[in-house]
């Protein structure tokens, strides 16, 4: 008999069981850990005659003796109840005052805080490795993309309006992530009050133009080698599709060369992407327990605000935008295609991966929607790679809801623009695999430098918003293979059935 195989568990429930796990332990530390005071007295007070500490809630309140005299008082924190706060982190203190940031973390420290300082160092861990593998992923998944596309007399008039469509519609989808977002405030519907002291995301005197223009300036790299080193992204995708476009010029042996070496190299980068998001249950346990276990249960409270910002701005692009696009462009019935879709939907839903869903995806297109297959095995490979709206407006989103649960100031609209920029240009790129936004949200925050421990809230929820981002990308691949076939054949384009 043989032995049967046991089902392993699936990774959407390992993270979300991560999720509570870290958040229940944090919010227990919360309430019962949170609060700690001591007095030092003698050699335990360093070159102090007596240092008396408090950690409450969240905040630090240390002052300092020389002989029978107080001799300072220290805030430390950012909570609006203290108005005589004298920094705003120990990063800070601690440049000030080494001595007594040293005595604190040795003595002053709540179990709270012990815990998620630990708990921080590892899932700082999990956000480095996903920082290591997203250059990598993109270059060598760019690449395996647009040299899919075989000789360079292919690309055409076809790839014209194919990179016109998706470059549209992911503007689109990303435009009305921030207007969403920018109208529900989502970041600011909390009294939990992070402040970052990042002078170059709160300060924005440029003007728009010349921001603007760095941004363009930026995608032309003067050493592509540094650029890589550097992790400049927009650089990176501007080399990446340059070069690779030019593999399809030159043809020949060298053009199979760099296509097999790009097709190798983006099948181990997805081995070891897939390896490291599988450490995303206890990368995601570790964040939830340091953002929980100081600020207690008050952090969860802007997430349901966040999920329905993005979920209305899914809903939106994939009911309104994008029928609209199917009746006017393609001249087809919507209801009818997207019922022709809907075994590719379900299944982009259920696995949150357009890639694997690409086989599927192709059938229902030609098969249940009448597309001919030259279109769809053009633009649905390339899609797949390229085209990720609901990614695009998922990070856009995110970021701005980041800065806004983490900034005193609003982003400009300057750091938007930038914002919506790297989205659409990170988004082309993003690899179809089961969260691959998390990997190039960390690209996005580092362009307007916020803060990527902050990521910790996004992942949390990430699963859940990765069904619907995912089955909103296969959809508008589907609709632009309906847009691509009617003005490839002249067809009026007539309704699936």
């Amino acid at each position: 008999m043989e032995a049967v195989k046991q089902r392993k568990f699936a990774l959407h429930w390992q993270i979300l069981i991560g999720m509570l796990a870290g958040g229940i332990l944090g919010v227990l530390l919360n309430m019962n850990g949170r609060e700690h005071s001591i007095t030092l007295q003698g050699g335990d007070a360093g070159s102090f005659s007596k240092v008396e500490m408090q950690d409450v809630n969240g905040m630090i309140l240390i002052t300092s003796h020389a002989g029978t005299e107080k001799q300072n008082d220290y805030v430390i924190g950012n909570s609006p109840a203290y108005s005589l706060i004298t920094h705003k982190n120990l990063s800070s203190f601690q440049k000030d005052e080494p001595e007594l940031h040293r005595l604190f973390q040795e003595h002053g420290r709540s179990w709270a805080r012990w815990v998620s300082d630990w708990t921080k160092r590892f899932g700082d861990l999990f956000l480095r490795m996903l920082k290591m593998v997203a250059i990598p992923l993109i270059v060598c998944s760019l690449t395996t993309g647009v040299l899919g596309l075989g000789k360079a007399d292919r690309i055409g008039k076809m790839f014209g309006r194919t990179m016109a469509y998706y470059l549209c519609t992911s503007f689109l989808a990303i435009l009305t992530g921030l207007l969403l977002v920018n109208i529900i405030q989502p970041g600011n519907r909390s009294d939990l009050a992070i402040t970052v002291a990042t002078d170059s995301v709160v300060k924005s005197a440029e003007p728009i133009s010349v921001m603007l223009f760095s941004q363009v300036e930026k995608m032309i790299p003067t050493n592509p080698l540094q650029a890589l080193a550097e992790g400049d992204f927009l650089s990176i995708i501007s080399f990446t599709l340059m070069f690779s476009l030019s593999a399809l010029l030159v043809g020949g042996k060298t053009l199979a060369t760099v296509r097999d070496g790009a097709q190798a190299g983006f099948q181990v980068m997805m081995k070891m992407t897939m390896a490291v998001i599988a450490l995303a249950p206890v990368g995601v346990l570790f964040l939830m327990l340091n953002a929980t276990a100081l600020n207690g249960t008050e952090v969860f409270q802007p997430l349901a605000w966040y999920m329905l910002t993005v979920l209305l701005a899914l809903l939106f692009h994939a009911c309104v935008t994008l029928p609209l696009i199917v009746k006017f462009l393609a001249r087809r019935n919507p209801v009818e295609f997207a019922r022709a879709m809907s075994p590719a939907l379900l299944t982009a839903f259920s696995s949150a991966s357009s890639n694997g869903t690409l086989p599927l995806t192709m059938a229902s297109v030609e098969k249940r929607a009448g597309v001919k297959n030259e279109t769809s095995s053009f633009v649905l490979p390339l899609g797949a790679t390229i085209n990720m709206d609901g990614t695009a407006l998922y990070e856009a989103v995110a970021v701005l809801f980041i800065a806004q649960h983490t900034l005193a100031e609003p982003l400009s609209l300057g750091l938007q623009i930038t914002v919506a920029l790297t989205a659409l240009l990170v988004s082309i790129g993003a690899a179809g695999i089961p969260h691959a936004g998390l990997v190039m949200m960390v690209i996005v925050l580092q362009a307007v430098g916020l803060p990527l421990e902050m990521q910790g809230l996004i992942l949390a929820v990430d699963r859940v918003l990765d069904m619907f981002r995912t089955s909103v990308n296969v959809w508008s691949d589907s609709c632009g293979c309906a847009v691509i076939d009617r003005f490839s054949d002249g067809n009026t384009g007539t309704s699936a059935t």
